[in-house]
């Protein structure tokens, strides 16, 4: 008997512990966990788009874009780093781009700012960290200064640094109103509280016209506040002769679409063109006379004069070292000097005399030295001077050598494809070999449901990790238990959930099984596994799922129990017995009852038959807990009995109302004291040592409560020049009903002190304007004693002939009088 009894206990504890497991199993992907946090997303993201809606009157269209980020914030896994491919959690320190609004780890985005800043540096020695390049986004790659690389970790509007993790507000979110101004700018602000992802469209509602402003305005939203009255435009095209037929538009009128006839710059020929473009260059060249007289204009079709002859004035020498002042129809003579102009080596001077055109290239020989600096040779100077080494130094990308022909150290990057495995694990680095991380994979995959009809896109890479996404379709598979249809729910990975509809088997008594179906329990396994010895580590459970017998059966059925009550007990066990219920009569001590298992009870009092306890009963050894006074913390010391208890003369250990003494109290005096005598038994009757709001102590007897602010303390008062004082008391100081002025002696100390500053004032400003007549005095002395320059000796004086001197005055008149007559 004792071995089937401890079988049944073992069998029923392996029992419910595998039912707990399979309860804590489900309880992750339970339908009403789902519905849990389902609900509570929509109250958040409600709340975060009240004030929003509340301006639309409920109108929320323009928000889908907004809700996807948030509900991607909200889904677990959905948030990814696109740099260290691991999900974004909401305890963690983020960062987010204003470009494409992608969210990555605070850590992640500082070391990729870091690793592209050195890369692009590192390119060319002369430079490294000399110049202020720009960071790119990990993913649209819009770029960012040096100084704008993120330190630490804001909110997504940017108010507080550090937001707290709370489960009523979005990830990352400071739960303030956004602010932010919209874009493009309209002079309004976000009204959503803050959120991940750009704002949506402005709410507010304008009253605007329309692009012509021919339509009477009209109120609409300040997103869509651009209308159009489809009238024609009429506005007066750049043409100047025609108007914009186009119906009612923004922005500049498009070109005239009409054709005309132009003429060109010059005047000479006449074609149909657009009026759009009425400018246009004829192919002729100008030819008309210059100033001179000698030459043509040489420019095509052009507008205005024609200027003056290029070859007028003073021109120099082809060497530049000499100039002359020739008519135009005379070329510039060579100098006779030497050429001196520094060659294409610009090291040595053409050794040529004065020369029209180049000059030839350098044939000095000279010892030159190969770019990488290693070798030495004689050659002539034109000539560059490559040697066969090949440099052996270590590219950018730290792993190759450069390899080329007399490098000068400057090696170029490397050219090799880097190849290794991303982080994905699926596909290799396309780019160049570099130095550092790679980029992240920017390829994408799909996660699909166990039935294939929802799909999320996740990082490739994450597919490993990331959890499948939630399917609202029913799950389609057939029950495995004695039931025709099962439970419904949702679509799901692995074995259907345990079914939990009745069994209703029909039991050797007759009635029907009333628990859940236990077609498929889960049972622990015992004695497979015999272990070697002691130092061998135990197992894991194991628990095979198996058809368990139905339960016995619990339906009540009335028998009686000691031949006491009729009361009703379940099927299986309808046997007159004990109720295994507590005795509960009331013992000698009035306050406790029988704590013993169902019995009998003899020699009962006929008055209280039922009620108080018998001799069979159980004796009260427990200590009186009854209520003790209000404020008394000490226990009765006698043990349960009827009655009230004793007063309590213990001694209570309490602090004074300044905290400063240790008083001891009776308990009875204190918990039977009124609020006045229970202020005087904790008084230490010292001092207060409390400070008042003016700094000095307080004047009363230790008490409770803030201290009175009538400070009776004297202080000494001045005026506003400090040389006046009296002794006032501190309270009437602080009430502003004391003022000391100033007398008239003090006006007087003051009016001379500001006149005394004047005098200096003036004097200083005296004695700048003598410095600076000094100064100008001692400028205009130098000034007279300067010579003029020499005349330059360089210029050659060439005698003009009688006609170059006053054939301007013979030609003016002449061309003046052949002007009038045309």
């Amino acid at each position: 008997l004792s071995s089937l009894k401890k079988f049944d206990e073992i069998k029923k504890a392996n029992q419910a512990a595998a039912k707990k497991l399979v309860e804590d199993q489900l309880s992750s992907s339970s339908e009403d966990d789902d519905e849990d946090a389902e609900l509570k997303q929509g109250k958040i993201l409600d709340k975060t788009f009240t004030i929003y809606t509340s301006q639309t009157d409920g109108d929320a269209s323009e928000l889908e874009r907004t809700r996807q980020y948030l509900n991607e914030a909200f889904q677990s896994g959905a948030m990814t780093c696109l740099i260290c491919i691991a999900s974004v959690k909401r305890n963690q320190a983020v960062w987010s781009c204003c470009g494409c609004f992608c969210i990555f780890h605070l850590v992640c985005i500082q070391k990729w700012a870091k690793d592209s800043l050195f890369l692009v540096s590192s390119l060319t020695d002369d430079d490294f960290g000399k110049k202020d390049y720009p960071w790119p986004c990990p993913k649209c790659r819009f770029e960012y200064k040096r100084s704008e690389t993120p330190s630490r970790y804001y909110c997504y509007c940017g108010k507080v640094e550090n937001p707290t993790v709370d489960p009523w507000l979005v990830p990352h979110s400071c739960g303030q109103i956004c602010e932010r101004e919209f874009k493009p700018s309209c002079g309004h602000k976000c009204l959503l509280l803050c959120h991940p992802g750009p704002c949506p469209p402005c709410p507010k509602m304008v009253t605007t016209t329309c692009h012509c402003k021919k339509a009477k305005p009209v109120p609409r939203r300040c997103s869509a506040k651009e209308w159009s009255c489809h009238l024609p435009c009429g506005r007066t095209l750049l043409c100047g002769q025609h108007t914009c037929e186009n119906s009612c538009h923004a922005g500049d009128c498009q070109p005239c679409p009409r054709v005309s006839k132009q003429r060109c710059i010059c005047g000479r020929q006449t074609a149909e063109r657009l009026c759009a473009s009425p400018q246009w260059q004829c192919d002729q060249v100008c030819g008309k006379c210059l100033p001179c007289g000698n030459h043509t204009c040489e420019q095509v079709c052009h507008a205005g004069p024609c200027g003056d002859c290029p070859r007028s004035g003073k021109r120099s020498c082809p060497c530049g070292k000499t100039k002359f002042t020739l008519p135009c129809t005379e070329d510039v003579p060579t100098c006779g000097d030497s050429c001196d102009k520094v060659l294409e080596c610009g090291i040595h001077k053409c050794s040529q005399r004065c020369h029209r055109g180049p000059c030839e290239i350098c044939r000095q020989e000279v010892e030159k030295q190969c770019r990488c600096g290693k070798h030495t040779k004689r050659m002539p100077c034109h000539k560059p001077y490559l040697c066969e080494t090949k440099c052996a130094k270590i590219r950018d990308c730290q792993k190759h050598q450069c390899r080329r022909k007399c490098c000068s150290g400057n090696c170029p990057p490397c050219d090799q494809v880097c190849g290794r495995t991303l982080g994905c694990r699926n596909h290799k680095c396309p780019s160049g070999c570099h130095r550092g991380s790679c980029n992240p994979c920017p390829e994408t995959v799909d996660v699909k449901c166990n039935c294939g009809k929802t799909v999320i896109k996740v990082p490739c890479g994450r597919e490993r990790t990331i959890r499948p996404p939630k399917c609202k379709q029913l799950c389609s598979q057939p029950p495995t238990c004695h039931h025709s249809t099962q439970e419904k729910h949702y679509c799901h990975f692995g074995r259907c959930p345990p079914c939990r509809q009745p069994c209703q088997k029909t039991l050797t008594c007759g009635h029907l099984c009333p628990v859940s179906c236990h077609d498929e329990a889960l049972v622990r396994q015992t004695g497979l596994h015999q272990s070697a010895g002691p130092w061998e580590q135990p197992s894991e459970p194991a628990f095979i799922q198996t058809a368990l017998p139905c339960p016995p059966c619990e339906v009540p059925i009335p028998v009686y129990v000691l031949k006491r009550k009729k009361n009703p007990l379940p099927c299986h066990s309808a046997n007159p017995y004990s109720c295994k219920r507590f005795c509960g009569r009331l013992l000698d001590c009035q306050n406790h009852t029988c704590m013993k298992e169902c019995h009998r009870v003899t020699k009962l009092n006929s008055s209280a038959d039922g009620k108080k306890a018998g001799p069979e009963c159980s004796q009260c050894e427990e200590e009186c807990t009854k209520p003790r006074p209000s404020g008394c913390p000490h226990r009765c010391g006698l043990p349960c009995h009827p009655g009230d208890c004793p007063s309590c003369l213990q001694m209570l250990k309490i602090k004074c109302h300044c905290k400063l003494s240790v008083l001891y109290v009776e308990c009875l005096k204190l918990t039977c004291a009124d609020l006045k005598e229970k202020e005087l038994l904790i008084s230490c009757k010292n001092q207060c040592p409390k400070e008042l709001p003016c700094g000095h102590r307080c004047k009363e007897i230790c008490h409770s409560g803030s201290c009175p602010l009538n400070c009776s303390q004297k202080v000494k008062l001045r005026c506003l020049c400090k040389r006046l004082k009296k002794e006032i008391q501190c309270s009437k100081i602080r009430e502003g009903q004391v003022s000391l002025e100033c007398d008239a002696l003090c006006k007087e100390i003051k009016r001379k002190a500001s006149e005394i500053k004047e005098a200096e004032a003036k004097a200083a400003i005296e004695e700048e304007k003598r410095r600076q007549q000094a100064e100008l005095e001692a400028f205009e002395n130098r000034l007279k004693g300067r010579r003029k320059n020499k005349r330059r000796k360089d210029e050659v004086e060439v005698e003009q002939s009688s006609w170059q001197k006053y054939k301007n005055l013979i030609m003016l008149p002449v061309f003046g009088v052949a002007v009038v007559m045309v």
